[in-house]
């Protein structure tokens, strides 16, 4: 028997493509062409091709300082960290790019720090105090301040532990606290006694209870005092200011010599009356040095009778007067 079984088709062959070279060639340099606009979009993203200054800041150490750590200023970025490299003198030494644009917020006076939180990456701070101040000048060494939160972590729990240490030792069974607190707990059993504040005086109860005799003895002897004193008191408020007493003599002795002043004074006008009658009359002058003689012997007597009167208040009541009389 013969195979009657068909063959399979086979397709045929395609065409060979035209410039199949020059597409790949083509499509290669296209890739190439968008993978270097890429990189320079990036670049100049990046701030690869914008004028900028450096600006060197070193510190102790650069712990968590990156390269392209970003720079900031009230919260807005202002530099780049390019590069971060050992110093001569062994500190480290963080080299800043900041663009000619922003590099005015940066004065001679400004401030930059390293703040190192417990959570989170650290942050490159520039804080200027005063905007009017010259700018920064290019490639300007500054020194940076750290702030590391952890840093105070070992020195914070070794002054716990010290803490704690003196706490226990405060505390303690045979500690000094526990002896004042001995003794404050007796001293309050002693005044809580019955011999009260004046037990923990004395000592002992003996004692306490002899004090206790002597000060109701002296306050006895001291309302005896008193009651003397009121006697006192009392009496000599009658002996001045009663009805037969000093003040009321003196008040009489008073309007006597008031009286006796006064009198005084008249015969003083008197005698300037006589004496100006003596001026105008010259021809009458014995009559008038006659007058005169009989005005001074009334105004003498006068005096003498305010001087009694005067010794006599000094005798019952101790005036410390100025009581000289002084003629015109």
């Amino acid at each position: 028997m013969t195979d009657t079984t068909p063959s399979p088709l086979i397709p045929p062959e395609p065409p060979p493509i035209r410039n199949a070279e020059f597409k790949a060639a083509l499509l290669l340099a296209l890739m190439v062409a968008l993978l270097l606009g890429a990189v320079l979009y990036l670049m100049y993203a990046r701030g690869a091709f914008e004028a900028t200054q450096t600006l060197l800041l070193q510190a102790d150490d650069s712990e968590g300082v990156v390269v392209g750590m970003d720079v900031t200023f009230a919260g807005f970025p202002v530099g780049r960290v390019r590069r971060i490299e050992l110093a001569e003198d062994g500190k480290a030494r963080i080299v800043v790019d900041v663009p000619r644009k922003d590099a005015h917020w940066l004065r001679t006076t400004s401030i930059f720090t390293l703040e190192r939180g417990l959570v989170g990456g650290a942050r490159l701070r520039a804080y200027s105090g005063i905007p009017t101040d010259p700018p920064l000048a290019d490639g300007a060494v500054r020194a940076l301040l750290v702030g590391d939160a952890g840093a105070e972590i070992p020195r914070l729990l070794a002054a716990a532990k010290e803490l704690l240490q003196n706490l226990s030792s405060l505390t303690a069974e045979n500690s000094a606290l526990e002896a004042s607190l001995r003794n404050v707990k007796g001293m309050t059993d002693k005044i809580n006694g019955p011999a009260g504040a004046m037990g923990l005086l004395a000592g002992d109860d003996k004692q306490a209870q002899q004090l206790v005799e002597r000060a109701n003895k002296l306050l006895v002897t001291v309302d005896a005092l008193a009651l003397k004193a009121d006697s006192l008191i009392g009496n000599a408020d009658r002996r001045v200011f009663g009805k037969d007493g000093v003040m009321t003599d003196a008040q009489a002795t008073v309007v006597q010599l008031n009286a006796l002043l006064a009198d005084a004074r008249a015969s003083l006008k008197k005698m300037d009356a006589v004496l100006v009658e003596a001026q105008a009359v010259g021809a009458n002058a014995r009559v008038a040095t006659a007058d005169l003689g009989s005005l001074r012997a009334e105004v003498e007597s006068s005096l003498r009778r305010v001087e009694q009167l005067v010794n006599e208040i000094n005798r019952k009541w101790p005036f410390k007067r100025d009581t000289e009389i002084k003629l015109p």
